[in-house]
């Protein structure tokens, strides 16, 4: 075989090879934005897959099934219907002689169901709570996410909703791509809360995106940068620029953050960079134990002093 034959077919090589990566990359950027109608278990988390199990979520993308609200409030409770970028469904609840509301948005592949056990504690400290179910998830409209950005208009609607009904005293609070939500509605819109608790935000939608294959065990590079790219592309943002480090640049107002220090899904150095950039009153509280999770299981005590410390400090 001569040299010029040999480098013709290195470059289709190479050329399919690129083909057949992106097409890969393609089908996981879908599977990770969409959920599935079907019903049936989420798929387990990618470090308690064996090795063969591992190939279908690799090549094809984690099927998600379309999250649903599988309790409902104890108390009595009101649903609300909003018209945002989507329809997304609310449930308000309220308290004795509450002190004002917060707004609770759940994370990815959740609902607001799934947020219930923290709306109590809320209203067990006097504040009336309005859950809410981003797009594609429970009574909100669609399969579609987008990990926190078009979400941000969502958050900026349930504000404006309160606001509209004479709500003075509103607060945010957000767990995962929640608190990434708010982040972007606090950088994209001229929203007051009074103040906002987050849990566990991620730096960049790069880096979220990186730690999923680092979890795997898997090299990142080439198929983080490829996802994110078609990811954004099937959703109509660039994904790129999906940075909460960023819009932590535009927090003014006071901010609990929360983090667990086993979190495998966000790095303390993504923690710490949003937390400096934060440019109002703000504490960044940590627990030792917990990973990316729900912090009432190890943490109640903990988790219920603080929140409860900093809404006291700043509602007076």
């Amino acid at each position: 075989m001569n040299r010029q034959k040999l480098k013709r077919r290195i470059l289709w090589g190479l050329a399919i090879g690129f083909i057949l990566v992106n097409v890969v990359a393609f089908f996981h950027a879908y599977k990770f934005t969409h959920f599935a109608d079907t019903e049936g278990k989420i798929t387990e988390s990618p470090d308690k897959l064996s090795v063969i199990d591992k190939i279908e979520p690799l090549l094809f993308g984690i099927n998600n099934p379309r999250p649903e609200n599988r309790m409902k409030p104890t108390q009595l409770f009101e649903t609300v219907k909003l018209q945002s970028n989507k329809s997304i469904g609310c449930w308000h609840i309220k308290a004795d002689s509450a002190k004002g509301t917060i707004i609770l948005f759940h994370g990815y592949a959740g609902d607001k169901s799934k947020m219930l056990d923290k709306s109590d504690e809320f209203l067990k400290q006097s504040y009336n709570t309005f859950l809410v179910d981003f797009m594609g998830s429970g009574e909100s409209e669609g399969n579609q996410t987008t990990i926190g950005f078009k979400e941000a208009e969502e958050v900026k609607t349930a504000f404006d909703y309160l606001s509209r009904n004479g709500e003075k005293h509103i607060y945010l609070f957000g767990t995962s791509q929640g608190a990434v939500a708010i982040l972007k509605a606090l950088y994209d819109y001229p929203l007051s809360p009074k103040g906002i608790i987050l849990e566990s935000p991620f730096g960049s939608m790069y880096q979220t995106t990186c730690a999923r294959f680092t979890a795997m065990k898997v090299p990142s590079f080439p198929m983080a940068g490829l996802l994110v790219f078609w990811g954004g592309f099937q959703n109509d943002f660039w994904a790129f620029g999906h940075n909460p480090t960023d819009y932590a640049t535009r927090v003014k107002c006071p901010t609990l953050l929360l983090y667990g220090e086993q979190d495998k899904n966000v790095s303390r150095q993504e923690i710490d960079d949003i937390y400096k950039n934060l440019t109002g009153k703000k504490e960044l509280i940590t627990y030792p134990l917990a990973g990316h999770e729900n912090f009432l299981k190890q943490y109640k005590r903990a988790w219920i002093r603080d929140t409860q410390h900093f809404l006291q400090t700043i509602g007076k």
